[in-house]
């Protein structure tokens, strides 16, 4: 697991999502080996994990690359170049089931430590 993926899955579960999974697409895309997936409460916790993610990564030297959605989204992206993040509500999540979409790719649900 590289560096920027464990920053990542800490970084999301210190700030409370949820069911965060991580989908290994580094046979499939060009683009980045990772995406993680993970569920907000609502709106303004999605943000709230959004915001923190950007600015911990921009901390610990990490690019980001883009963003995606604005104050009122139910699915932001962030793409750290080798891991895309996408944070989403729960309806939303269940609308667009990336994981279904990945289901031929190696997934993993991330256990906390807290639990």
């Amino acid at each position: 697991m590289s560096e920027l993926l464990q920053f990542v899955l800490k970084t999301l579960d210190d700030k409370l999502a949820m069911n965060i999974v991580t989908i290994n697409m580094q046979e499939v895309s060009p683009f980045t080996d990772y995406f993680v997936i993970c569920t907000a409460k609502n709106i303004r916790h999605a943000q709230s994990l959004a915001e923190t993610l950007e600015q911990d990564a921009a901390k610990n030297g990490y690019d980001v690359r883009i963003r995606e959605g604005d104050k009122e989204s139910t699915w932001v992206l962030i793409d750290l170049n080798e891991v895309v993040v996408h944070i989403f509500t729960e309806e939303t999540r269940k609308l667009y089931r990336l994981e279904a979409l990945w289901a031929d790719q190696p997934q993993e649900p991330y256990v906390s430590e807290t639990e």
